[in-house]
């Protein structure tokens, strides 16, 4: 499998002084955390996730969005890390041991990149882990929130909201700058389980060519970028990345 593609991305990975790695849903989705693409299922199959996921559906019906965010999580609960969280956790560690910068950053907000060691990721859509206050902006962890009745309250008596970037909100001011730092100085770009049409996720590539940077693409299926990236590596993450990094680190 990509035998020739395999060698050459792990040459690349091998060599790169300073890595940044962009993933998007297509590495969850390998754990069973459900996309905005997929069909919801039950009583929730009659509403479509792109018009909950706003702030004007959370003034409109904070109960109602607030339950299907409850249920959304509930769902995934259950779900664990995969190999290719792990690889990227991994890959990580051996770049920063050998004296090398790395940065990951994630439009996932499930928190499985932490989970499976890696650390200081950006997340740039926020996390559901933790939800804040409409009123203090306070976070809250969500295990210790109780959602016995909806929507739920902050101590202050706020609306408590996911701690996510709904579709028309702005990205956090950190993590975009975070983002750019680490893109603005990086040698080598990995794109993986994204479709690459985001906004400014997808324009990190377009940033990364443009410094000299080389660039991968780990995706299911072909995307806009995949015929601009130095290399294109079509298939699961999780069978794709372990590979990568073996064959970089210990081979």
């Amino acid at each position: 499998m990509h035998d020739s593609g395999l060698l050459r991305a792990a040459d690349m990975l091998r060599s790169a002084r300073s890595v940044v790695v962009l993933t998007g849903a297509g590495v969850s989705a390998e754990s069973g955390v459900p996309t905005f693409r997929d069909p919801e299922e039950g009583l929730w199959a009659k509403y479509d996730p792109m018009e909950l996921a706003t702030i004007g559906a959370f003034e409109r019906d904070p109960e109602l969005v607030t339950r299907w965010y409850h249920w959304r999580f509930e769902r995934c609960s259950h779900c664990r890390p995969n190999p290719a969280h792990t690889a990227l956790a991994l890959m990580q560690q051996r770049i920063e041991t050998h004296g090398g910068a790395f940065a990951l950053l994630t439009q996932n907000i499930d928190g499985l990149h932490q989970r499976a060691g890696s650390t200081g990721v950006v997340e740039l859509h926020g996390t559901i882990l933790t939800w804040r206050c409409t009123k203090t902006g306070r976070h809250t962890p969500m295990a210790d929130i109780d959602f016995t009745s909806y929507p739920v309250r902050s101590e202050a008596g706020g609306l408590l909201r996911p701690n996510v970037v709904w579709f028309g909100e702005m990205l956090a001011p950190e993590a975009v700058d975070a983002a750019e730092r680490a893109v603005g100085s990086c040698d080598l770009f990995l794109s993986v389980g994204t479709s690459a049409v985001v906004y400014p996720a997808a324009g990190y590539i377009e940033q990364a060519r443009s410094i000299g940077a080389s660039t991968i693409e780990v995706n299911r299926d072909p995307t806009p970028v995949t015929a601009a990236v130095d290399l294109s590596l079509q298939g699961l993450a999780g069978e794709i990345l372990p590979q990568m990094v073996q064959r970089a680190f210990e081979s």
